[in-house]
């Protein structure tokens, strides 16, 4: 069997197994444990990063996150990351490793999963493809069927919308700012908003990708089910007056093509873009005679007009309560005056919007019944209305002699877990996943990046105090100690030339949190560039007493 009709093969089998798939979403796994054979192949144990951007809970026990280091899974007692392919994957291969990167998108639908994933060249983030499956909960090995990132031919000028017509595009033939920052799967399609790459679906019975047209930014709406915006010129059936170019308008494109966030569900697909929100309704319409033809009705919503905060929408989430649907959406300001960073919502289709948490830097939004969970750069705010806030304590892992914190303010992603008796929270942070075992945020566990269990050393290292693990108006190193025994620590910073720069006592009966360094003097001011030591006294044996250990500290402001 040839390659070529291998993938076909292949693509014909997942096609299969998505329709089954799809109609099996309301199946629930049974709670497991990762199995020997399983961590030994596919897994290591641990996180190799703390920068954990997604999180998804998945059956009874099962937590993906999208790491800056690739895919993750805690399967109710430990964390495990996925392994890679250090090679290259061809577009529909199927495989059991993942290719490497950094993942801005996990997405899933019952047992089904899509992770998009994403590096750089050296200067220009690019996209790296997508992989999914359908049994994300499979025990003994999942299978995943592997797709290059889309991109463009140069004879990709045209391209089919509508079943019939057609629309003129500029092709986007690189993966350099080709990146897949958000997917959507819903009972057909799967979605992807891919900035440069636009919005895309892939229509799996047909095993095919499809560029999405939206609106130009001057248009309010594009209905693509209306044969009257088409027109024929000795040749298919062209939109009119449009042309799809993802440039900055200057150079004659579009913001509202350059899409972020996307959310599907039944007949209807949100999409976020540098130039505000669209809502698509997906009909089954007649277009010249031909019936059942698949369209797209969008309306579209900016700043100033429609009452947005701002107009390059990054996130958005899906919340049903008593009957309602409520639409949330994550803005941070582009390049018309007045614009501002916070929530924007609607309740009504789009008719009207709210704005909330004005002001502040959100990146994603979870919504569960009447609650409402807004990750920002401030840290972790609830709502039970949509209009009074409240944040949460920055995370602290309160166990005896843990020494455990979120040293950051910043919180990318939060998830409401409810599998349990008592719900639970979880955040993904730049520092770590922290899980909160009651949604009031009042008792923490945290999962870190640990590279030695028994090591001393400081973590980040080299270390500046002003852009490293910025915690209410501070950066701190955290020093690793592996185990303590004592009662008591005594830290002591000493400069190059061996004077003491900072000292500190931890009473560790009462203190809770990292043991750490915010690169400050006894002065209270940032210390100068340079190497400096740490010295560390405390027992890390029973009944040994308390000794020296040293580790080195690089300051680069």
């Amino acid at each position: 069997m040839n390659k070529t009709i291998k993938r076909r093969f292949r693509a014909s089998f997942f096609s299969l197994i998505w329709m089954c798939a799809i109609g099996m979403t309301q199946s629930t796994p049974n709670r497991f444990t990762l199995n020997t054979e399983l961590s030994d192949t596919l897994l290591e144990v641990g996180l190799s990063t703390n920068i954990v951007a997604e999180i998804r809970t998945m059956g009874d026990s099962l937590t993906w996150f999208g790491t800056g280091r690739g895919l993750a899974v805690h399967d109710g007692k430990s964390v495990f990351m996925y392994s890679t392919k250090p090679d290259s994957l061809q577009d529909l291969d199927s495989t059991e490793l993942l290719p490497q990167g950094g993942i801005p998108a996990v997405a899933i639908l019952g047992d089904s999963m899509l992770v998009t994933f994403s590096g750089d060249d050296g200067s220009i983030q690019m996209g790296l493809g997508l992989a999914l499956t359908f049994s994300a909960d499979d025990t003994n090995g999942i299978g995943w069927l592997y797709f290059n990132q889309p991109m463009d031919s140069e004879s990709d000028s045209l391209e089919l919308v509508g079943g019939v017509g057609y629309f003129r595009k500029l092709p986007v033939t690189v993966p350099q700012a080709n990146v897949t920052y958000d997917a959507s799967l819903n009972s057909k399609y799967f979605w992807i908003a891919s900035w440069a790459g636009g919005l895309r679906n892939y229509h799996f019975p047909r095993q095919e990708w499809r560029h999405i047209p939206l609106p130009l930014d001057n248009q309010n709406d594009l209905d693509l089910c209306d044969e009257s915006i088409f027109e024929s010129i000795e040749g298919p059936n062209l939109l009119k007056n449009y042309y799809l170019n993802p440039r900055d308008p200057s150079d004659g494109g579009n913001h509202n093509h350059k899409a972020f966030s996307v959310l599907a569900y039944g007949d209807t697909v949100w999409v976020g873009t540098a130039n505000g929100v669209n809502r698509g309704l997906i009909v089954r319409d007649t277009l010249w005679g031909q019936d059942a033809i698949e369209c797209i009705r969008w309306k579209h919503y900016s700043y100033p007009e429609d009452g947005l905060t701002g107009n390059f929408v990054v996130g958005l989430a899906k919340q049903y309560w008593r009957g309602q649907i409520t639409v949330w959406a994550a803005t941070v300001n582009a390049d018309s005056p007045g614009e501002v960073r916070g929530l924007s919502y609607t309740r009504d289709g789009g008719e009207t919007w709210e704005t909330a948490l004005v002001g502040e830097r959100v990146y994603n939004i979870n919504a569960r019944d009447s609650l409402v969970l807004a990750s920002t750069a401030s840290g972790l705010w609830k709502s039970l209305d949509g209009v009074n806030w409240a944040r949460f304590n920055s995370a602290i892992d309160q166990t005896f002699l843990a020494q455990k914190q979120i040293l950051s303010d910043v919180v990318y992603s939060a998830i409401l877990d409810e599998r349990d008796t008592i719900p639970r929270i979880w955040l993904g942070t730049p520092d770590g996943v922290a899980i909160a075992h009651d949604i009031h945020g009042s008792d923490w566990s945290i999962i870190q990046a640990e590279y030695d269990s028994e090591e001393i050393y400081a973590y980040p290292n080299p270390f500046s105090p002003l852009t490293h693990n910025q915690l209410e108006g501070d950066g701190y190193v955290r020093f690793h100690t592996g185990p303590i025994t004592s009662d008591e620590l005594k830290l002591d910073i000493y400069s190059f030339s061996m004077e003491k720069v900072h000292s500190n006592n931890y009473n560790l009966n009462l203190y809770r949190g990292a043991i750490k360094w915010n690169g400050r003097g006894q002065d209270g001011n940032h210390v100068a560039n340079g190497v400096y030591f740490a010295r560390l006294n405390y027992s890390s044996a029973l009944g040994q007493s308390s000794n020296e250990k040293w580790t080195r500290v690089i300051i680069v402001k």
